[in-house]
């Protein structure tokens, strides 16, 4: 290959076919694969695959995306949504995520080629190539054509923050990685030392690249806090401006989204007020507010909550640590989101990362009463904030999600068995109760099996995720928040353990809801939100699996003379202006 500007090299070919495979030869010594590879058939350490980018018969042309605001997400992983564990296999679903739960979107753990068959995605090596044990390029862009064809979304989670340990060669090709900044996972990605122009060339280009060849709607970009770039320009706000740049060349809805640790507001904040510009991020702290509500748990950065009033401000207005202390960092934390649009945060009461990382990857179904499960999701679902499922959270599913890795290093996979147990000591569980990753029955384990439950309570659970998503899309009060559109205030009544919200639109009634968090019945005095509201849900109708729906009462009257209310036990209701 003849060298070019800027550390390239290139190279002419004739007589390549779609299926051939090929490697790079470095320093007439080194065999390694394609860093830009679209396909790897035989892993990581195999052959490139040559691909043609157009072979594949579109049939989505009329599909134009969704804005983030209409998104309803249903997270799932590939390998353990289905029994064959592949990209094809998802489809047989989309009729019961689309008609069954009502999702909107789907969002696929991440997908670009990692060691083995067996890994959570975040291990990934060859960016550019779906994984192969899933069905590789074929395999992923029929089921976003598939999706596009039920009318639903697909979001993609892709990882910038660094690269797995096993397979990795980028290092090989030049200055990828940055050693000054040191993270979790291995080497940052080197986005702002010498070369950086090149290095953030490849990143940006494999955003761009999902959403051009494989017609993804959205990207949710791993674990921002481990992206280090003091530039003048941020990777972020780069990358950003080039997805929306394709989309609006395709005539298409794309959204940027972040996971990030930072409770940084300049992710979210438009470019104009000195932010990155991103269209949102995942809100941990909602996470967090509501699991300790519903657990009492207080380990780990757990220890930050505990209180109702914290998931009251974070259905109001975003992060709960804008500024003040946090014990489990033990320094001040974040900054104001006050202001931000509602629809700019991810919300959820399960994820991978809050499931998977915990000792055994247990559910929040065994941990708390099937009634609270039902509190949480109508706490989830009918925020003002764009909400977020677990794969088979929608029924109340009880098989774990656990860690696991099928790496071919035996030192690499006693590694990360000692780094699990290092990472959990804090939280006080036991290196023996942690699964070993590498087991294959540890990926068993964490299969789920959506579809037509059969036990009473997770056919009841199901209805009633339904009926709370038909709700949130009937009502427009209850729908996603934008500002200037609707209105939102919250309310946390500690002593009884009962959160009220109450959301108006400028479409449609208002709804008053109550969420309780309580353990016993709860007596609540309401003095507002005033008007007179009709009962419209409530977990407590037997259809839900609850006692009935006279265990609240039927219509409320608020006005200047207090309202006595009994709550039974974890009771979530829906109230709407009795005009309605």
């Amino acid at each position: 290959m003849e060298p070019r500007d800027l550390g390239y090299f290139e190279a002419t070919v004739s007589g390549v076919e779609p299926g051939d495979r090929y490697f790079y030869v470095l320093d007439e010594e080194k065999v390694r694969p394609d860093p830009a590879s679209r396909f790897q058939a035989e892993g990581v350490h195999g052959p490139s695959v040559v691909v043609d980018p157009h072979a594949f018969r579109w049939t989505d042309h009329e599909w134009s995306g969704l804005s983030l605001n209409r998104f309803l997400l249903y997270e799932l992983h590939t390998g353990t949504f289905t029994q064959e564990g592949t990209f094809e296999a998802i489809i047989r679903f989309l009729d019961y995520l689309r008609d069954d739960v009502g999702v909107t979107a789907i969002e696929l753990m991440p997908v670009a080629e990692f060691p083995g068959a067996r890994n959570w995605g975040y291990d990934g090596v060859d960016l550019y190539a779906p994984q192969s044990s899933y069905g590789g390029p074929q395999g992923l862009k029929t089921l976003v054509n598939a999706c596009h064809a039920k009318g639903l979304a697909v979001v993609l989670d892709v990882v910038y923050n660094h690269l797995g340990p096993e397979g990795n060669y980028l290092g090989d090709f030049g200055p990828y990685f940055a050693d000054r900044y040191p993270t979790p996972w291995g080497l940052a990605i080197n986005y702002d030392g010498a070369g950086s122009d090149e290095v953030r060339h490849f990143i940006i280009s494999n955003a761009v690249y999902w959403v051009s060849e494989y017609h993804v709607d959205a990207l949710r970009l791993d674990a921002i806090h481990g992206i280090y770039d003091f530039s003048a320009t941020h990777i972020l706000r780069e990358l950003n401006e080039a997805v929306h740049a394709e989309a609006g060349r395709l005539g298409r809805s794309v959204s940027v989204i972040a996971e990030s640790d930072l409770n940084d507001v300049r992710v979210i904040a438009p470019t104009a007020e000195g932010g990155h510009g991103l269209d949102g991020q995942w809100n941990d702290d909602f996470h967090h507010a509501l699991h300790t509500a519903l657990t009492g748990e207080r380990v780990g950065y757990y220890e930050d909550f505990g209180r109702l009033h914290h998931l009251a401000a974070a259905v109001q207005n975003g992060f709960v640590y804008t500024g003040q202390r946090s014990a489990f960092r033990r320094r001040r934390h974040g900054n104001s989101s006050k202001g931000r649009p509602p629809t700019q945060f991810v919300v959820y009461a399960q994820n991978h990362d809050q499931v998977g990382n915990r000792a055994t990857g247990d559910r929040l179904s065994t941990l708390v009463p099937f009634q609270a499960l039902q509190v949480a999701a109508a706490t989830v679902l009918l925020s003002p904030n764009i909400p977020l499922l677990f794969m088979g959270e929608e029924y109340g599913e009880t098989a774990p999600f656990q860690y696991f890795i099928d790496h071919g290093d035996p030192g690499l996979v006693e590694a990360v068995r000692k780094g699990r147990c290092s990472e959990f000591a804090r939280f006080g569980w036991k290196p023996e109760d942690i699964p070993d990753p590498k087991d294959l029955a540890t990926f068993e384990r964490s299969r789920v099996r959506p579809g037509n439950p059969a036990d009473p309570r997770r056919v009841a659970m199901l209805r009633w995720t339904r009926a709370l998503i038909t709700l949130r899309r009937s009502v427009p009060a209850l729908g996603a928040s934008e500002s200037g559109s609707s209105v939102h205030r919250v309310w946390s009544y500690e002593s009884e353990q009962v959160l009220v919200m109450h959301r108006r639109s400028t479409r449609g009634p208002a709804a008053l809801l109550m969420l309780g968090f309580n353990k016993g019945e709860s007596r609540l005095t309401l003095q507002e939100p005033k008007g007179s509201w009709k009962l419209r849900l409530t977990s407590a109708a037997e259809e839900f699996g609850g006692v009935g729906r006279d265990a609240l009462p039927r219509r409320l009257t608020i006005s200047r003379k207090r309202v006595r209310v009994a709550v039974p036990a974890y009771t979530a209701a829906v109230y709407l202006t009795s005009a309605s």
